[in-house]
């Protein structure tokens, strides 16, 4: 089989694509005939080592695609299944090798390259919405980025949840998707501050450095912060007592291995978010896909932000 490996920790240039053995189960694990793999920015982060990881090794984290091969252990399973997952790392490549509770059931309905585009961004805005902030109907929420795949998928379900969403973009071509994905108003990253300035209940931030403060002056007083992402790059060190003099404002970052530690709170999510797309109520919208030798210029477009959706790797 093939797969992409990282062989140092570095640019797009250190992602290879080489030829391995075809995987055999252990105990409690399954194959996966890859269908396709999703991009995300910790993909980048592990390739860059701003989440170091011992080299050489797999990348990829989310994917789906049908059962294989299930080893001793597994029950539920059987070959011929449609699965999907993520934060598994391997996910780069032809085949994967997935502990069996990591796994969910595609239901009919919803294709293999559909689930592989869904699971992380789409369980990343579950937990923000749900658990991170329980987002309750009229409050008022601030999506950034709102024309790439977690920024429209975000104010999807936070508009499902009741909320009045505001977005920035960059472009006019970017303020389209984000009206287009539901958001109420749609800002410039320059004016957002000063417009929402101490209106917001919740500001969602995938961003990172450059809209970091003007998020916490957004905010109203209690108000929360969730820094979910960097794709700016990380925010400097700063004084907490900032969060005491803007109103006893909370900030966290979270991330999604957290949010779904337990199998149940793993089922839930996704068994949402299924449901969501079967009854038309969550829209997937996949900008680019890429055959799977070409995973360095996926990495490239998705750095860059040329890219408005999700962008999968096909092997």
């Amino acid at each position: 089989m093939h797969a992409i490996i990282v062989s140092a920790q570095g640019g797009p240039e250190v992602l290879e694509y080489v030829e391995r053995p075809d995987p055999a189960p252990g105990d409690g694990e399954v194959v996966v005939d890859v269908a396709a793999s999703g991009v995300n920015f910790i993909d980048i982060y592990h390739r860059s080592g701003a989440y170091p990881l011992p080299v050489p090794t797999p990348i990829g984290s989310e994917g789906a695609g049908v059962v294989s091969a299930v080893g001793p252990g597994v029950d539920g399973l059987t070959v011929g299944d449609t699965v999907a997952w993520a934060g598994v790392l391997g996910s780069y490549a032809e085949k994967a090798v997935v502990p069996a509770d990591r796994l969910v059931p595609v239901p009919d309905g919803v294709s293999a390259e559909l689930a592989a585009a869904a699971m992380l961004q789409g369980m990343t805005a579950h937990y923000l919405t749900h658990s991170t902030y329980q987002v309750k109907e009229g409050d008022q929420v601030l999506v950034h980025a709102g024309a790439g795949g977690m920024g429209q998928l975000l104010i999807q379900v936070a508009k499902l949840r009741g909320a009045k969403v505001y977005s920035t973009v960059s472009t006019p071509e970017k303020e389209k998707l984000a009206r287009a994905a539901g958001a109420d108003e749609v800002l410039g990253y320059d004016e957002f501050a000063d417009a929402l300035r101490g209106r917001i209940h919740v500001v969602y931030d995938g961003v990172g450095k450059t809209t970091f403060d003007g998020g916490l002056e957004a905010l109203r007083p209690r108000g929360l912060m969730a820094l979910y992402g960097a794709a700016s790059g990380p925010v400097p060190p700063f004084d907490p007592q900032v969060l005491n003099r803007a109103g006893s404002l909370f900030l966290t970052r979270p991330t999604l291995v957290h949010y779904v530690a337990e199998r149940e709170e793993l089922l839930w999510r996704a068994a949402d978010l299924f449901g969501w797309i079967s009854s038309g109520q969550l829209r997937i919208s996949v900008s680019e896909r890429y055959p799977l030798a070409e995973a360095r210029r996926a990495h490239e477009d998705l750095a860059a932000r040329r890219t408005t959706g999700k962008l999968l790797l096909i092997p």
